[in-house]
Order: C-alpha cells, then structure tokens, then sequence
C-alpha cells in the first residue's frame, strides 16, 4: 500500500514539467524510465536544448576578439549568460563570476592559485569527512606544495556535523575552510552561515562547494558571505563541459592566473605579459560558449518554476522515500535524517549496493552504487560503497514507490 505523502503548501505542476523533459519518455528494456540519479547528473529541459542548438546555427562564432557580426552576435549571449548567473547567485559584480569547466576544476582553481599565493608551512585547511573528492585531492596536492595542512572536521556518529566541533576546528591557524553545501551523499544541508562567521574571525576565507545545492536550495553568495562559491551547470539542469566559480573581487583580483593562453593577457612579450582584467585573466582560451548560453537558459528555467517550490516538493520526495525504506527489512539510511536535500543513501544486508543498482536497472530504475567519490565517508561508516537515490524537480511520488518496489524484489530475490 502507498504510504500517505507529507502536506505540501505549495502549487507544483509536475506533469507540466516532466513534459518539458525529452528524455524522460525513454523506455529502458521496454520499462518506463524512473531516474533517481540526479545528483549524479540532471536532464535537460527542451528549451536548454534549443537555445544550444540555436546559437550552433544562427551565431556560432569565437567571441571576444572579433569585429564581425557573428562574433559580436556570439559575444553579446555569452557575456549576458554571465549576468544571468550573477544575479541567480546574487553575486555584486559580473567580474565576480568566472567559467570554468566545472565544480572540479573552480576548486582546483582556487587551491593552486588562491592557495598557491596565500598558503604557508602550518597553516591550516579545514574540511570535513564527508567532501567529494574533487574537494580534498586538490588540497592535498597544495598542502604537499606549500607545507600546509589538512584539518579534518569529525562527525558525529550518525553522520551529522556538529556545530560545537566545527568552530572548535576553525582556528587562528585556519586559513581556508572549504566544505560542500550540501552532501552529495548525505543530502545534509550545512549551516554554513555560522562556519563562514567563525572562519571570518579568524580571518580565513570561505569556499563552498555547491554543486548538491543550486538546484535545490535558494543560494545568494552576498547574504551567505561566502569568499568562493562553486557549482557545475549539468547539475542544474544545463550543459556539461562548464561550470561556475564565484569569488569575491578584492579576492580574485589579488589571486594569479591559474592558466596561461589566449584572452587571459593584455600584452605578450618574451621579456613580460601583463594580464587582462577579471574575469578574464582566469578564462584562458576558448571558452565554452554553448554551454554558458545553455547553462543560462537552464538557471531561467529553474527560475521561473522557483527555486522554494522546488526544494518543497523534492522535500516531499525525500521524506517518502525515507518512510518507504524505513519499512524494509535490513535497509539502513545513512546520515540525519532532518535537513536533507534530494538525496538519500543506504546499505542493505547482504546484498551489495552494485548488485543493486544491477537489478533496478533492468526494471527501468536508474540509481547510483559506489563511494560515490566520497571514499573517506564510507570508511567512516565502515562501509565500501552505498546505493543512492537521488531526486529533482521532475520526479513523482509514483516513482519513489516504484523504486522501493523494486527494492524490495531484489531484497527477496538476491538474498
């Protein structure tokens, strides 16, 4: 029997929605297609599709140094693709917002040229166990450069970070504190407000990787105070191959380039280049053009749903699909199950989370099963590897219950 869903306050049109979905009408081995991987990657809205296929065929051109139409058609839609972003993230200035090709690379860029500048033997990086990846490698790799190093914020034993420990963590040895919104495996939302005061205190400067919470969250860098901002733009509905970093002026302006190469400089010679201006002197090269027009067009489509409906109705989602899996057998939830966004993982006994992910699959259910680039955490909860629903704004209930189905028959089968 389907379990009752929580109350929602708001008017949310998921059928109008989901049609705006192309690729949600796929039949995997025949079976309607039910994808939870969204915090692995999201789909893309027809009018995302479109605009790129637009701009291929009626502007395509290099921008910045032509003086021809098409360079300046091509241009005009990349740079107001910057101030779509700018005001979706309410960030101050256009100069503030600079493309990169991801979360990834927006991190990595500040660690070699921010943490590059700016770090020295026994300061402190503090970060937390559960970040991806991509937000530890790359301070470690500057830490070994420079003699820094890491300070790991612990959790409690559910998961959930405490406060009490994280400003107990943040120092005057601190000087960069770079810590994930949101969890992609935990779905946890942090309250980073506090840790970015405390980390001002001291004097360090805040990055946040926010690739789990643009999508889902109502983010404003200016009301946060957040010194970095990162994200990447398949996660919110755009294009892969570009994402965003945000950054301060004052802080950016300060920062050496990451990159050498065309439109970065202002003059070459071989005795000395001068660089060019913000945000330019960290976009070497030719930049992603099609993909900052999609990612624009995505952020206006996430816009004009509204970012609160959203993150209501995926609330809704998650919480069912926690009642759900509370009622099977040997399933496990990890992390808090309070302040959640779109995401939850679990462990089943004995069965493997790739076994899983195997058998959803074949009943049409697209889900995640690994570390999910979050190796540290699953050694935390002494584990190899999770299975994760992840969900977005064109989910339904119906197929939270499908998958949980499914779970149950593999349970049964597998077991």
């Amino acid at each position: 029997m389907p379990m009752s869903l929580p109350e929602v306050t708001v008017d949310y049109d998921v059928e109008r929605i989901r049609a705006d979905f192309p690729i949600l009408g796929v039949k995997p081995y025949g079976k309607q297609l039910v994808y939870l991987d969204n915090a692995a990657t999201t789909h893309k809205p027809r009018c995302v599709i479109e605009e790129m296929s637009n701009y291929y065929a009626t502007m395509h051109s290099n921008v910045h140094r032509g003086i021809h139409y098409l360079s300046e058609q091509a241009t005009a839609a990349y740079e107001r693709a910057r101030e779509t972003v700018q005001h979706f993230i309410g960030a101050a200035r256009r100069e503030e917002i600079v493309f990169t090709r991801g979360t990834t690379e927006s991190i990595n860029l500040v660690a070699s040229s921010w943490g590059g500048a700016n770090l020295r033997a026994g300061d402190e990086i503090v970060l937390t166990v559960f970040e991806h990846h991509s937000n530890i490698v790359p301070w470690q790799l500057v830490a070994e450069r420079t003699g820094a190093k890491l300070r790991v914020i612990p959790l409690e034993s559910d998961g959930s970070l405490s406060v009490e420990r994280t400003l107990d963590a943040i120092t005057e040895r601190t000087r960069i504190v770079s810590i994930a919104h949101v969890s992609n495996v935990l779905g946890c939302i942090v309250p980073v407000e506090i840790l970015i005061a405390q980390a001002h205190r001291v004097g360090a400067v805040v990055l946040l990787d926010g690739a789990q919470a643009v999508a889902h969250c109502s983010v404003n860098v200016r009301q946060l105070d957040c010194d970095f901002y990162a994200f990447s733009s398949h996660k919110v509905y755009g294009p892969t191959g570009i994402g965003v970093l945000y950054g301060k002026f004052e802080l950016l302006d300060r920062m050496p380039p990451y990159q050498g190469g065309g439109d970065m400089i202002r003059r070459v010679t071989f005795e000395r280049t001068t660089y060019n201006e913000l945000p330019y002197k960290f976009e070497a090269g030719t930049p992603p053009i099609a993909e900052a027009i999609g990612l624009a067009r995505a952020l206006e489509y996430l816009g004009s749903i509204g970012v609160v409906a959203i993150a209501e109705w995926e609330r809704r989602l998650v919480e069912h699909c926690c009642n759900l899996l509370a009622g099977i057998e040997g399933v496990h939830i990890l992390g808090p199950q309070s302040d959640r966004a779109a995401v939850v993982s679990f462990v089943a006994d004995g069965v493997h989370p790739h076994d899983i992910a195997t058998f959803l699959d074949r009943e049409g259910i697209a889900i995640r099963a690994g570390h999910h680039c979050a190796q540290p955490l699953m050694d935390f909860f002494g584990i190899p590897a999770s299975s994760r629903f992840s969900v977005a704004m064109y989910n339904t209930p119906d197929e939270i219950e499908r998958a949980a189905d499914a779970l149950r028959k593999c349970l049964y089968v597998l077991r």
